[in-house]
């Protein structure tokens, strides 16, 4: 066996730090970094590696010599099986550090950025419970625990509804009580796994291709509204009838129930046909007074709570007056973009999704708002400068970028274009310091603030303001 790929055991060795992807991070006694995935800061463990690469480790803590006292004791059962929520044995406050750690040491050191007083991070009042959408998968074969693996008893049926085992496309996890979205979910996830068993409505079964049932996906609102979509692998009218009315008449307060015929490979449904079943095909969410029409296929941030902290924080940063034209890049279904449009002269979106930008013209229509406009384009062919002389030369640019961050054409443009402010929205700092540093020269960074959106996880937004220099 090569030395590359020898596996090393390292004794009492203390959890310094906490990483990206969410990964805690010790160091071997040679110094070399080792990622950990299953400790807390301030832990002392024993590690066993299973990954040898030139600059790291990677490995596991195999014993707990001391525990740290950043930990917390977790609420989920499924805790260190599912990987949904790896955070949860880390108290919250500390969390909120390492979050806004990784916010600065990013603009900092990947960026080289210069940074004003940082603005604490925005924690988030709901720590669990939070998630206004969650798709849930029905297998055939669920995933066995080591305990029930080892275990003599009988293991009853093989049936899941659950979630993805992290990397394994085709081992799903039993979920008896998630902690992420808010009742009915539990409920209904529950009653739809029992009724399908007890009418032998058959699982799916991703490697053979065959089944019945394939997702669930629940939509809830801070309006109340709630969503319901069954994706069956194959029609059957009988049985299809059977589920659907049967949650139609247990769960009134569905204001939705949809359902999808899916026979293609994998599950995505942006490709495929939605079908009514019973009340309205969407549900609408609602933020300081504006609507937003929520249909299967819409993007609408997942944490209704945080996202109107996160717009108000943009606005707050845009410090618009009235007679500001503010263009949204990356504008999705438009919600930053009306949100902000009462305190501007006008704003202007733009967005290559075109069903995002159909929702987003609607949305606005909707909420009596004229003073936004919405045009479909891949941002780095439409974003130039015949765009600018048809739309006008903006005074605020906001920018609300996918993982990936911007184009480098799109950056190039927003050079050109010279507004006096940018404020960047980001739910990757370590691409959105890459890009803050190809500015730096015309632009200086004012203002950071991040918001936690996703408790319990390591995932963090940040926002930033550029203002000329």
């Amino acid at each position: 066996m090569s030395r590359r790929n020898k596996k090393q055991v390292f004794t009492n060795i203390e959890v310094l730090d906490a990483g990206a992807k969410g990964k805690t991070i010790a160091k071997s006694p040679d110094g070399a970094v080792i990622f950990l995935p299953n400790a807390v800061p301030g832990d002392v463990v024993d590690i066993q590696t299973f990954k040898k690469r030139k600059a790291y480790y990677e490995g596991k803590a195999t014993v707990f010599h001391k525990l740290s006292d950043k930990r917390t004791t977790p609420v989920c059962e499924h805790f260190g099986v599912c990987g949904g929520c790896k955070w949860q044995d880390m108290d919250y406050k500390y969390q909120l550090f390492y979050k806004q750690k990784e916010v600065e040491n990013n603009l900092r050191r990947l960026g080289h950025i210069e940074l004003p007083e940082v603005t604490p991070i925005l924690g988030s009042a709901k720590q669990y419970f939070y998630r206004n959408k969650m798709e849930f998968s029905f297998s055939d074969s669920r995933w066995l625990t080591l305990e029930e693996i080892q275990s003599d008893k009988d293991l009853g049926d093989k049936n899941a509804l659950g979630f993805h085992i992290p990397g394994m496309w085709d081992k799903i996890l039993d979920i008896k009580k998630c902690h992420l979205q808010e009742d009915p979910s539990n409920a209904i996830r529950n009653a739809v796994k029992t009724f399908a068993i007890e009418n032998d409505l058959e699982f799916f079964n991703t490697r053979n291709q065959t089944g019945l049932l394939r997702t669930l996906m629940i939509r809830t609102a801070s309006t109340g509204e709630l969503m319901v979509l069954i994706q069956f692998f194959k029609e059957d009218k009988g049985k299809r009838e059977l589920l659907l009315n049967y949650i139609k008449e247990t769960f009134p307060e569905i204001t939705a129930l949809l359902y999808i015929i899916n026979t293609k490979a994998n599950d995505t449904i942006y490709d495929q046909d939605i079908e009514y079943f019973s009340g309205r095909d969407h549900i609408f969410e609602e933020m300081e007074g504006l609507k937003f029409k929520i249909n299967a296929k819409s993007f609408y941030q997942t944490n209704s709570d945080q996202a109107y902290e996160l717009y108000k924080v943009t606005r707050d940063f845009a410090g618009l007056t009235g007679n500001e034209l503010v263009y949204d890049l990356y504008t999705g279904t438009g919600t930053i973009a009306q949100f902000v449009a009462r305190n501007a002269k006008k704003v202007v979106g733009v967005e290559a999704v075109p069903d995002a930008i159909l929702a987003a013209k609607e949305n606005a229509k909707a909420n009596n708002i004229d003073n936004v406009d919405f045009y479909v384009g891949d941002m780095k062919n439409v974003f130039n400068a015949e765009f600018i002389k048809t739309h006008g030369h903006p005074d605020i640019i906001i920018t609300d970028p996918p993982r990936d961050g911007m184009h480098k054409d799109v950056v190039e443009m927003l050079l050109n274009v010279a507004p006096e402010k940018i404020v960047y929205v980001s739910c990757n700092s370590a691409t959105q310091a890459r890009d803050l540093a190809l500015m730096d020269s015309m632009y200086k960074v004012t203002k950071v603030r991040a918001v936690d959106m996703f408790p319990q996880t390591h995932h963090v937004e940040n926002v930033v303001l550029l203002e000329k220099r």
